[in-house]
């Protein structure tokens, strides 16, 4: 489940919403908060040779070891370093957990953070975005053959599987349905399939990387939210010399379909716009 979808609308049936110091020769366009490291310079990048990546490693299909122990691989970890690779720098990853992972950004632990960060008011006063690399809507998934849910007004009287703590389950129940309690997309799906429930939501990305692995014929997408969550690379206040770089670097990518390639590959179409 795509833990950064913070934000949800509770009147809709849509869930949305997925180092170094400054240069005295280059000072920053924004001051960092209290407690805060100062931002970086593309040039401060450069001369290091390096920008350093902050991500969890446990986020199939994301930010994951192959096969629990193999090398550093996902959808997030590809389009970093291709970004790294346009800058003429190599990416060198931080490893941290979910919860700690601002605070290393903050501490300058790393220069940017590579996980899914899903952009909403909140951050945007705390952080620079890049040019979102990752577009997606919430699903009303149901056994292939089921007609009767069509919509989110149709889940009303109907039974849903959800996780308790996601937006997902608010938007299940502000949709009318009686909401089965389940630890996540494995069991959700699961009692879709065995009929003990209608339907489940979740994230799209969810629905399409289990898709890409499995390919499984007897669940469909019944509606989808109209509403969209944005995930982007995530920067200290103060970098926007490095913010632009990385955005031109990005605008690259998808010019010549790099961006389009790494999404197949992990979810079986294009989700980078």
């Amino acid at each position: 489940m795509k833990r950064q979808l913070v934000a949800l609308l509770s009147t809709a049936l849509l869930a949305i919403t997925v180092s170094g110091c400054a240069s005295t020769t280059e000072p920053s366009a924004s001051s960092p908060a209290s407690g805060t490291a100062p931002g970086l310079t593309l040039q401060q990048v450069k001369d290091a040779g390096v920008l350093k990546v902050g991500t969890e490693g446990t986020y199939k299909p994301f930010s994951f070891h192959e096969g629990g122990t193999g090398a550093l691989t996902g959808f997030d970890v590809e389009i970093i370093t291709a970004v790294a690779d346009k800058l003429g720098v190599k990416a060198s990853f931080e490893e941290t957990q979910w919860d700690a992972i601002f605070a290393g950004l903050e501490g300058n632990r790393f220069d940017v953070i590579a996980n899914q960060v899903t952009i909403n008011e909140q951050r945007s006063a705390k952080y620079l975005f890049s040019t979102p690399y990752t577009v997606s809507t919430g699903v009303l998934v149901t056994k292939a053959d089921n007609t009767d849910i069509t919509s989110f007004e149709a889940l009303k009287g109907k039974s849903s599987a959800q996780s308790q703590t996601s937006n997902w389950n608010a938007l299940a129940k502000e949709s009318g349905a009686n909401v089965q309690a389940v630890e996540g997309w494995a069991q959700a799906v699961t009692l879709v399939k065995q009929g003990r429930v209608d339907a489940t939501i979740n994230d799209k990305l969810t629905y399409l990387d289990s898709q890409k692995t499995k390919n499984d014929p007897s669940i469909k997408i019944a509606a989808e939210t109209t509403e969209k969550s944005e995930s982007a690379l995530t920067f200290r206040k103060g970098s926007e010399d490095l913010v632009k770089a990385v955005d031109t670097a990005m605008g690259e990518l998808e010019a010549d379909g790099t961006l389009a390639e790494i999404s197949n590959k992990y979810f079986g179409e294009d989700v980078t716009k």
